[in-house]
């Protein structure tokens, strides 16, 4: 396995590789955090819409998209990520992929999906997590989950749940539910 590239863990794409530009903020999701992610959300995806909000390598989403997702969101603003994704779902055939080359504030503000399952994995130098929770909520389908991945927990509202959370090495992931559709 090349430096820049990364192993799909599980699912029908198993083994396979994909690529990824050098980039200082681009981490993929290391092996051990997305085998402890998917055994929390169970190995099997089929039906569910995915957002791969800050999709970078694209690990998560491909990952969610080989565990048999409907469809898989991936949105990525950094030109030299965005071809690499394009040229993986290419060599992968992945038809339940669709790709957004997009700021992911613009992205959510014009979407209109609801999705199941999210993945919020942006640039740890910037502050984009306490601006993307509260504008991804009108995104979340009923029972959503959302995979955070950050240097260090956070702080939430309570209309956050903490389902799950672990941490390798410096990161910090959090497995969340939305509970104010509820109230």
């Amino acid at each position: 396995m090349g430096r820049n590239q990364v192993r799909i863990i599980g699912g029908s794409w198993r083994s396979r590789l994909i690529s990824f530009p050098p980039r200082i903020d681009l981490r993929p999701t290391p092996d051990r955090a997305r085998e402890t992610l998917f055994n929390w959300l169970g190995q099997d995806l089929s039906g569910k819409t995915c957002l791969d909000l800050f999709a970078g390598s694209g690990a998560l989403g491909f990952e969610a998209a080989s565990r048999g997702a409907k469809r898989v969101v991936m949105v990525e603003r950094d030109p030299a990520a965005f071809r690499a994704l394009r040229a993986n779902a290419a060599a992968l055939d992945a038809g339940a992929v669709e790709l957004k080359r997009s700021d992911a504030l613009e992205f959510l503000r014009a979407d209109d999906g609801f999705y199941d399952v999210v993945f919020l994995d942006p640039p740890f130098r910037a502050d984009y997590l306490s601006r993307v929770l509260p504008a991804l909520i009108a995104r979340l389908a009923g029972g959503a989950m959302v995979h955070i991945e950050a240097p260090r927990a956070l702080a939430l509202s309570p209309q956050w749940t903490v389902w799950r959370s672990g941490r390798a090495g410096a990161v910090t992931y959090q497995l969340l539910k939305w509970t104010g559709h509820e109230s």
